[in-house]
């Protein structure tokens, strides 16, 4: 067993032991998400913490963040590390914008690949084939490991990005809060919103 493992179990056992008094509340819960995480025994710990995540326990946050990378620990970018992302684009790290392709079509961040949030539920489940991942969306299927940061025109649909994406196991996220309307503001773009 991994130190992350190890580590998710514990935490897992800790919270589904029995409370008394003010912490009896908490305690259903506890044991229901122990009990829903044995589902995944078999799965990663990354995706062991996705699901913690998914029950929005008061224990997920702590467990969520210690199955990051230390990347994505800090799961807030700003405009500057998105500038030296957009300037040396690698394949470790996906910049993805979650607009709308009509609205993408208007301008987006150079090096950005566009993963409507309107589909990425769909797009990102287990289920959803890789090769017709990159027909639709012109650009390969993430994989749950990859470093993925999220921007759309004000920050709000990339935050909702990346609960979805940490619903089907990718955990490596961040959101570019700024987004777009930062992005053009510092680029000294006329983004026609005016």
């Amino acid at each position: 067993m991994t130190l992350r493992a190890a580590t998710l179990t514990r935490a897992i056992a800790r919270a589904a032991r029995p409370r008394v008094g003010l912490n009896a509340a908490i305690s259903t819960p506890a044991r229901a998400l122990s009990t829903s995480l044995s589902i995944h025994k078999s799965s990663s710990p990354n995706m062991a913490a996705a699901t913690l995540l998914h029950h929005h326990s008061p224990l997920s946050a702590p467990l969520f963040k210690e199955a990051r990378d230390a990347w994505a620990q800090d799961p807030i970018i700003g405009y500057d590390e998105v500038k030296h992302l957009s300037q040396q684009p690698t394949d470790s790290i996906l910049l993805v914008d979650v607009r709308e392709p009509d609205e993408n079509a208007l301008g987006s961040i150079p090096s950005a690949v566009n993963l409507p949030l309107s589909r990425m539920d769909e797009a990102l489940s287990v289920g959803f084939n890789p090769g017709k991942f990159q027909q639709e969306f012109a650009f390969k299927k993430p994989t749950n490991v990859q470093n993925i940061v999220f921007y759309c025109r004000s920050g709000r649909r990339s935050a909702l990005a990346c609960e979805v994406a940490n619903r089907h196991g990718f955990l490596n996220t961040r959101n570019y809060v700024g987004s777009w309307l930062e992005w053009c503001e510092n680029e000294d773009i006329d983004n026609n919103e005016d």
